[in-house]
């Protein structure tokens, strides 16, 4: 009987074994992973490196080696960089095309107050004055700018706080000159003229105006 009741013990204490398993190990669902968490070396602390040449609290100026830019314009590039950090050469690029046609197109029409707003004084005068005067004679501009066959930076410089970029344009342009009678006294539309000119624009990278102005024109 001694016999008897040791082995039902046992078989109860089997049975509550399996019971408390059954609860307690297994996973709910809302049971969190065990993170690995990697040894802690005391010898080492932790550091954070400065990038060379920057000061804190700034990110480091982008460095530009410009493939739309002569080698002479990279360095004034970097120092316009390092002045504007959201200036981008690309960029500036494709703005100079478009203020090329537009100051173009309001010459060849007269259009004194969108040259006013493009121009520096001594640009927008010299402008002002070739008006007059082709007013003055009764003439008329139908020019066209065909197209801009390459657009490239030569040269560009930085001088607190002034920023000043030369682009070379090289262009096809439909010239024709009217009389006061509307009689054509120069030129074609249907051949157009290779012409190629260095403009220089400028801007003052501390002020709030982010609008870059034509303060020179050369032709090459």
């Amino acid at each position: 009987m001694v016999t008897v009741e040791i082995v039902l013990l046992a078989m109860v204490a089997a049975f509550l074994g399996l019971r408390l398993y059954s609860v307690l190990g297994k996973r709910t669902g809302h049971e969190q992973e065990p993170v690995a968490r990697p040894a802690i070396d005391e010898r080492q602390p932790a550091s954070v490196r400065q990038p060379v040449g920057s000061r804190e609290g700034l990110s480091p100026a982008p460095v530009i080696d410009s493939p739309l830019a002569d080698s002479a314009a990279q360095s004034g590039l970097r120092s316009i960089a390092n002045a504007d950090r959201t200036f981008d050469p690309a960029l500036f690029l494709e703005g100079a095309k478009s203020a090329y046609g537009m100051i173009l197109e309001a010459y060849w029409k007269g259009d004194k107050e969108q040259l006013r707003f493009l121009c520096d004084d001594d640009v927008y005068e010299s402008f002002v004055e070739a008006i007059d005067a082709r007013n003055a004679n009764g003439e008329t501009l139908e020019n066209r700018l065909v197209r801009i066959d390459e657009a490239r930076i030569v040269d560009a410089s930085y001088d607190h706080p002034m920023a000043r970029i030369s682009v070379r344009f090289d262009a096809d342009i439909a010239a024709l000159t009217r009389d006061a009678n509307g009689a054509i006294i120069g030129g074609s539309l249907t051949d157009a003229v290779e012409t190629h000119d260095v403009w220089t624009f400028f801007r003052d990278v501390k002020s709030g105006d982010r609008n870059w102005k034509l303060d020179e024109t050369d032709a090459v």
